[in-house]
């Protein structure tokens, strides 16, 4: 069951990270490909937990592990139900924290975006596209032009800036496309 655990719980991470990338650019206000990019060097930071200079397995794993022990409250290398569950009221009311600080209305934006993020493993077909050469491993260049790619596919007019109508006109396309599949 513990394997099992951390399993869901690196799938969950990858997800998580995944899907982050493309969430910061429909977070309301304009965003620079300057922004992007630093947004983006960041957030590898961030998932590079080895710091290695590249994501893969081991980073996963090692940031399953340290979810795992943050929700096995009492140290005994075993989650109860209740460690689960208090664990899952700590993330549900730090998104709440956010959202407050964000303001009601991104929250919501940004709650049913989660949601829907959730559905599938999107998160990790982002860091599949990633990996040009398709040798499992994802460097810090290969993150960064994987989501210069998103930021140019949404800017729409090409001027470096992505606005918020610029995301609007892509979610919309984005949406269409699904129904097509």
């Amino acid at each position: 069951m513990k394997k099992t655990l951390i399993i869901a719980l690196a799938a969950t991470g990858l997800t998580v990270g995944g899907t982050a990338i493309a969430q910061d650019m429909q977070r309301g206000g304009d965003t620079t490909r300057a922004e992007a990019q630093e947004r983006a060097a960041e957030r590898f930071q961030r998932m590079d937990a080895n710091n290695d200079g590249q994501l893969d397995a081991a980073d996963r794993e090692a940031k399953a592990r340290e979810r795992f022990a943050e929700a096995d409250a009492n140290n005994d290398g075993m989650l109860s139900f209740e460690e689960m569950q208090a664990s899952r009221e700590e993330r549900r009311a730090n998104r709440q924290e956010r959202r407050a600080q964000r303001g009601t209305e991104a929250g919501e934006r940004e709650g049913r975006r989660g949601r829907m993020g959730r559905r599938g493993n999107r998160g990790e077909r982002m860091l599949g596209n990633a990996d040009a050469d398709n040798n499992g491993v994802i460097s810090q260049a290969e993150f960064t032009a994987a989501a210069m790619t998103r930021f140019d596919r949404v800017d729409a007019d090409s001027d470096g800036i992505v606005t918020a109508e610029e995301r609007r006109e892509q979610r919309g396309e984005r949406r269409g496309g699904r129904g097509r599949r």
